[in-house]
């Protein structure tokens, strides 16, 4: 056992000569081992971060929320239902009196409908098109976000009608710039709207609560679209474990409702928090995987390069291991010789390639600080252990065919050539 680790630690330190004394073969060799790793941790330690974000920006709508949307009836669910927007057809069907009836079922706790729509917003020689968020009170029962200053509107404001609106912080920065924006009015469309609060900067993903205002559902509706149907509606629940079968029951209300007999002609759909997740985490997986397959081309290709470097070293040291074998060197021994060198030149690659790859995702960290996102620098145990993992595993890979290249020299041809 002693002999043996001994065996080891002389070939670790041979090994380590021989790659000192050819720093820039070395450098080349580990190369592409080293992008390779470095865009393989880039990806698992961003996608990380990105996961943290996009459950955060999810979260920050409520934790135990779901969100019953309008659909083309026989379309295949979405998360993100652009059919409405392939076709032209607008869906008229979702109504306030839908969510009176929801609510009445049980583990519902509240909820509130939206109305979205697009004009320009001005304030004195200001102006910006801007995105209007038509929802009715409830929302701030819900919803998790605070204001920086001024108050939420009111449930009697919002069936009055009332000519009230919350800005988003960039908003109200880019309309009032240095001005105070509480109690003055900002003319939204053809009618002025009297400023009664402001958001706090939102860090979630494309900064909703910065760019949007907020207004009351019942004006949305009545004095801006001149609809009275809902586009879309978020609903709390009581208990988030139930939030399946809690969706079949606001499915059948609202089917009933509707008059709908057959759910294949929906024209609503009803989305929890975690079937978001998951289509999410699907798109999100088939990404890194497309990605981590770039990245093992680079390791394929650089595994090949030292499989060559490792042939060149062998023709080499060619006459050294002619004498070591007549000296009574074992086939092993010299196997475990040259397999050790090629491990240790991945390793290499690898631990600069895990040191790069985690500075790149700490830059694109603050890359996405400084643009407003509330982005997490993150660097997961598995990504460095699957990096030396890899490393490894293309050094013993790779490494393998020369070294017993190497074993099988007969020690006298070895020691005849020059």
């Amino acid at each position: 056992m002693l002999c043996a680790m001994n065996d080891i630690l002389n070939a670790l330190k041979q090994s380590w000569q021989s790659l000192s004394a050819n720093k820039m073969r070395t450098f080349l060799t580990t190369l592409g081992i080293m992008i390779g790793i470095a865009t393989v941790i880039l990806v698992l330690s961003a996608g990380a971060g990105f996961r943290t974000l996009i459950n955060d920006q999810i979260a920050s709508y409520g934790t135990n929320t779901l969100y019953l949307e309008t659909k083309i009836p026989s379309k295949n669910k979405s998360v993100i239902n652009t059919s409405q927007l392939e076709s032209g057809t607008v869906i008229t069907t979702l109504k306030v009196r839908d969510l009176d009836t929801v609510k009445k079922l049980p583990n519902v706790v509240n909820a509130y409908g939206l109305a979205i729509g697009q004009t320009i917003a001005s304030y004195r020689s200001n102006q910006k098109n801007a995105v209007y968020v038509g929802a009715d009170s409830a929302r701030f029962e819900i919803d998790q976000s605070t204001l920086k200053s001024g108050r939420f509107y009111t449930a009697a404001e919002d069936s009055g009608g009332a000519q009230v609106v919350i800005l988003g912080n960039k908003i109200a920065t880019d309309l009032f710039g240095q001005d105070e924006p509480l109690g003055k009015l900002l003319r939204i469309g053809t009618l002025n709207f009297q400023v009664i609060g402001v958001y706090n900067s939102s860090s979630g993903l494309g900064g909703e609560y910065d760019n949007y205002l907020f207004i009351p559902l019942s004006t949305a509706q009545k004095k801006l679209l001149g609809i009275n149907y809902l586009q879309q509606a978020v609903i709390q629940l009581g208990d988030i474990n139930l939030s399946d079968l809690t969706a079949a029951d606001i499915g059948a209300a609202v089917r009933r409702n509707h008059g709908i007999t057959d759910p294949d002609k929906d024209d609503f759909m009803v989305t929890t928090q975690s079937q978001i997740l998951d289509i999410f985490n699907t798109i999100f997986n088939s990404i890194t995987i497309l990605l981590i397959a770039i990245a093992a081309i680079s390791l394929i290709v650089g595994g090949v390069g030292i499989m060559n470097i490792m042939y060149v070293v062998v023709t080499e040291r060619t006459s050294e291991i002619g004498l070591k074998k007549a000296l009574g060197a074992k086939k092993y021994n010299i196997l475990q010789e040259f397999l050790i060198e090629s491990v240790l030149v991945t390793i290499l690659g690898g631990c600069i390639g895990i040191i790069f790859g985690a500075l790149l995702s700490w830059i694109l960290t603050q890359v996405a600080i400084s643009s407003g996102l509330a982005w997490k620098f993150s660097l997961p145990l598995y990504a460095i252990g699957i990096g030396f993992g890899v490393s490894a595993a293309i050094g013993i890979g790779f490494g393998v065919f020369p070294a017993l290249n190497a074993a099988k020299l007969d020690p006298i041809e070895a020691l005849n050539k020059e």
